[in-house]
């Protein structure tokens, strides 16, 4: 038996409402952080979910902040 459209928009809804509850609730550098955060980017790519960085927008300001921090994939490597 397949879920009802409504059970599953409820599902979704009750879901993103935890995870922005959780990225809320833990301070930064809390154990656990990480991984609620790498739950979220998921689910938003998953779902097609992108952004372009605009100027002065959260997206541009996680992007500038990022060029902080430069990866070379010829040197940077995780293993």
């Amino acid at each position: 038996m397949a879920a009802s459209k409504e059970s599953l928009e409820r599902l979704h809804t009750a879901v993103v409402d935890k995870l922005t509850e959780s990225i809320d609730a833990i301070p930064a550098g809390e154990k656990g952080l990480a991984a609620i955060l790498n739950v979220a980017r998921q689910m938003l790519k998953d779902e097609g979910i992108e952004s372009v960085p605009v100027p002065g927008s959260a997206t541009g300001k996680l992007a500038d902040k990022l060029k902080e921090f430069p990866f070379d994939p010829t040197t940077d490597r995780s293993h």
